[in-house]
């Protein structure tokens, strides 16, 4: 990440780390000051009041050095020679810096984005009066992009005001506060650009809010505010091919921040929720080919996981989902983000096509450590089209945990990829999967998998993008 991490680099997306801390008072702001009976176009009153409740953070840890994966492969080994032993894995140490916003000053909790905090071992935070505090993790989620922070909290601590996301619209005056570059405490303004973007992270789950505010490496994890004061979003990437500023800004949505935050406080971790299918977007070209409206969109069912919510609710091959809890599905993203950014254990309402008729059930989503067999496309895109389940290790070629390919479909990704049915999943990118929850973990956010698999008693590596 550009500015953020040690060996920083251009990228089409980058992702931007911020953070913030807020005093043990809530932030109230007042807008436009009046002087002489004259409003004054200032936003210096609505500045001064939530400034102190965004903080800088600044990490650092340790990560894995690259190494040839094929080193790993006992039957690489063995052939060519080498000692049969794990290597000894590299270290090397990294830096980051970024911003968050302190949400609750009585119990020092602080919002920011996951990346900003990712294999971090230290995490300081400095406040607006150069205070240092010593932060935690309480929890993280890769897949939002959203971590939680405790410092102790203390005299002095101000926090935001939460808004609500689902009431921002385009044309929204907002600022964006975070630490760009290392200068803390930088303050933009523009416009809410758009709402609803997605394809800034394809393996994470989007709703992005778009904004004109610059948005810079280092802002990351900040706040992004509306004229009344309220958090509304957490500042989290750029779209840029240079690293700096364009114009365009995203910002993961407050509410979506909050849900994340009360999952970790209530659970510990993030619950998250799955339908069990795999799918494919559904056009216009496979309207015509369904005999339904050529203006029709939706997510086509491929396959649906036995055990799975979709099986219990009676979802089956070749249904179209339009829609879920009200909320129109365009296509195959659409849908893997709106129920992955739902709760386990949740009832959601499903409106869908079947034979050009619109028919509307009710399914109670489940867990993947829960359910028997989850389809591919909920874990990763190159895994689309494959059916997977944990594997207890009671096969005789391997007898150890892992994650089983039940079935994978003709022509489909995970197909294409190389991979059959009954190979087992044992490690993803070197890290060891036992079960279906541990390769989700494990697959989180990453654009290329090499996975272990072992086929029959032969050990083998596969490359899925």
């Amino acid at each position: 990440m550009p500015g953020v991490a040690s060996g920083a680099h251009t990228a089409l997306i980058l992702i931007a780390l911020i953070a913030s801390s807020t005093p043990g008072t809530t932030a109230q702001a007042q807008l436009p000051a009046r002087v002489g009976g004259q409003d004054v176009p200032s936003l210096a009153p609505l500045v001064k009041q939530v400034e102190p409740a965004v903080v800088s953070i600044a990490t650092k840890g340790t990560v894995s050095a690259p190494a040839n994966p094929l080193m790993e492969d006992p039957f690489f080994r063995r052939f060519f020679g080498f000692p049969d032993q794990q290597q000894q894995q590299r270290r090397r140490q990294v830096q980051s810096a970024g911003s968050g916003v302190i949400v609750d000053a009585a119990r020092g909790y602080i919002l920011t984005n996951h990346h900003v905090v990712e294999n971090a071992q230290e995490i300081e935070v400095v406040l607006t009066d150069n205070r240092n505090l010593k932060a935690k993790v309480v929890g993280s989620d890769s897949g939002t992009d959203i971590a939680l922070l405790q410092v102790e909290s203390g005299k002095g601590l101000v926090q935001m005001k939460l808004g609500n996301s689902d009431q921002v619209q385009v044309g929204d005056f907002v600022l964006a506060i975070g630490n760009p570059f290392g200068l803390q405490h930088t303050v933009t303004s523009g416009i809410v650009s758009a709402l609803g973007r997605s394809g800034i992270n394809p393996d994470g789950y989007e709703d992005f809010i778009q904004t004109d505010a610059s948005i810079n490496p280092g802002n990351s994890g900040g706040a992004l505010i509306n004229l009344r004061g309220e958090l509304v979003g957490i500042n989290s990437a750029i779209f840029s091919n240079s690293g700096g500023n364009i114009g365009i800004g995203f910002a993961i949505p407050v509410n979506i921040a909050k849900s994340i935050m009360n999952q970790i406080l209530q659970f510990g971790e993030v619950k998250r929720g799955l339908l069990g299918v795999s799918i494919s977007d559904f056009n216009a070209d496979s309207a015509k080919a369904f005999g339904v409206d050529g203006t029709a969109e939706g997510a086509l069912v491929q396959e649906v996981a036995d055990g799975s919510a979709a099986e219990k609710a009676g979802i089956e091959v070749g249904d179209v989902i339009v829609s879920i809890d009200g909320q129109s599905i365009r296509g195959a993203s659409d849908l893997r983000n709106t129920v992955g950014l739902k709760r386990s254990g949740e009832s959601v309402r499903i409106d869908l096509l079947r034979d050009g008729k619109r028919r509307q059930m009710t399914a109670m989503l489940s867990e993947a450590s829960s359910t028997a067999r989850i389809g591919g496309d909920d874990i990763h895109p190159g895994l689309a089209g494959a059916e997977l389940a944990n594997h207890e290790g009671k096969a005789e070629q391997f007898a150890g945990p892992g994650v089983r390919i039940e079935s994978v479909a003709s022509g489909s990704q995970a197909a294409l990829a190389g991979l059959l049915a009954n190979d087992i999943i044992v490690s993803v990118n070197r890290i060891r999967v036992r079960n279906v929850r541990e390769l989700q973990q494990a697959a989180s956010q990453q654009s290329l998998l090499i996975l272990s698999i072992r086929r029959g008693n032969r050990n083998l590596l596969l490359q899925i993008r």
